[in-house]
């Protein structure tokens, strides 16, 4: 097993280890890539939380059902394996594609503030639901709030830089 840490700066998390699978070190992951199975494509990949994180290295993955299952090289058996439940696989910044214009990477969302065209601040985005007509938008402020996030017809302006997104959408 790794036994040291590094520090990444602004980790792109990917997905995180939901569970065991078999006896050889595999794990379930739930991946929040799109498609699922792109989190295979990594080759640079970090495990860990928060500041915490340390690098791994694949040594097999493969779609199992609706979930992945990946194969970490360090990580030899299950006893071992279960050590990376409930952390979260990420990447460097660096390594992402680029976007197109209007198009956004969920992680970069998560914590900007939300605002009705009014100015009214409806809180921050939390996370956020994947569906199968649009993404949504899950704001939590006073109360939770789902928006669905579809780019010019309800989402005005995502705001990077002053870390805010314009929303039209009356949620009463």
């Amino acid at each position: 097993m790794l036994a040291y840490k590094l520090l990444v700066s602004n980790p792109v998390i990917l997905g995180r280890v939901s569970g065991l699978y078999g006896i050889k070190g595999w794990v379930k992951v739930f991946s929040y890539t799109v498609p699922r199975n792109s989190i295979l494509n990594y080759k640079e990949l970090y495990l860990g939380q928060e500041k915490d994180w340390q690098p791994v290295r694949l040594s097999g993955g493969r779609c199992h059902g609706k979930s992945i299952i990946l194969k970490f090289k360090d990580f030899k058996d299950r006893t071992e394996a279960e050590t990376l439940i409930d952390k979260d696989i990420a990447t460097k910044r660096d390594n992402l594609p680029e976007l197109e214009n209007g198009h956004y990477y969920w992680s970069d969302l998560i914590g900007l503030k939300v605002i009705q065209a009014n100015g009214h601040e409806l809180g921050t985005v939390k996370k956020f639901i994947e569906t199968g007509t649009h993404d949504v938008m899950v704001v939590e402020g006073s109360q939770e709030i789902l928006i669905p996030f579809v780019y010019k017809e309800i989402i005005k302006n995502v705001d990077l830089v002053r870390q805010f997104i314009d929303v039209d959408w009356d949620w009463s």
